[in-house]
């Protein structure tokens, strides 16, 4: 049985909402060059953020309500 379009972007919203909501965002490393003269090089790790506002997880779980009343609304009696 497949899912219709409506229902995946449904899903991809609640799970993004969640997340925003209970993580606010994620950490990531990335290793770059401090120094690189000749055959001498020297790297060091980074951690960078990301952040994601409250405020994103609230309209992605809105969404998420908004898209069941359209799908609902479609239907026939």
């Amino acid at each position: 049985m497949l899912m219709k379009p409506a229902g995946i972007v449904g899903i991809i919203l609640i799970v993004v909402g969640i997340i925003a909501l209970a993580y606010g965002g994620f950490t990531y490393t990335k290793r770059e060059k401090v120094i690189d003269a000749g055959p001498l090089q020297v790297s060091a790790d980074k951690e960078h953020q990301v952040q994601f506002p409250p405020v994103l997880g609230v309209i992605c779980l809105a969404g998420v309500v908004l898209i069941i009343n359209l799908i609902q609304g479609r239907r026939p009696l």
